[in-house]
């Protein structure tokens, strides 16, 4: 895995990475589509972080932080590419990124039903915290 590049994602990526969610992440989101995507990448420049090989997009994750929490969100690795470490090389750069910017402990939404990725995520370090539960509300129709 040499030849694996991680960086931030750029507006130029933006359609290639809503593309390679509809191949390589589990459920959609109400953010996914061009507007939201590129809210974020202006918003904060290196939230969105990408994995390449070979010059080809493999996965991606969202290092969200908001200078007292660090999620992440939409960790994707390419179906065909998965169990070679590039999920984990995600996380470490979105680990690294949330140590430098003062993140103290980082958490991840991940499905009830995606039981793929709780694997990963238990194997990267990570545990359900079954006594919290998500509230939302669209802010929009």
């Amino acid at each position: 895995m040499t030849d694996l590049r991680i960086r931030a994602a750029d507006p130029a990526d933006l359609d290639a990475v809503l593309a390679f969610w509809k191949t390589a992440a589990e459920g959609t989101s109400i953010s996914d589509d061009r507007n939201g995507v590129e809210r974020l990448v202006h918003r904060d420049p290196e939230a969105l972080i990408l994995a390449e090989q070979g010059g080809e997009l493999v996965g991606t994750v969202i290092a969200g932080f908001d200078g007292w929490r660090c999620h992440l969100y939409r960790l994707a690795v390419h179906p065909e590419r998965r169990r070679q470490g590039i999920g984990s090389a995600l996380l470490a750069a979105a680990e690294e990124r949330f140590v430098r910017l003062g993140g103290r402990r980082g958490d991840a939404m991940v499905l009830t039903r995606n039981e793929t990725a709780h694997h990963a995520w238990r194997a990267a370090g990570y545990t359900p915290e079954e006594q919290w539960r998500r509230w939302v509300k669209p802010l929009t129709d």
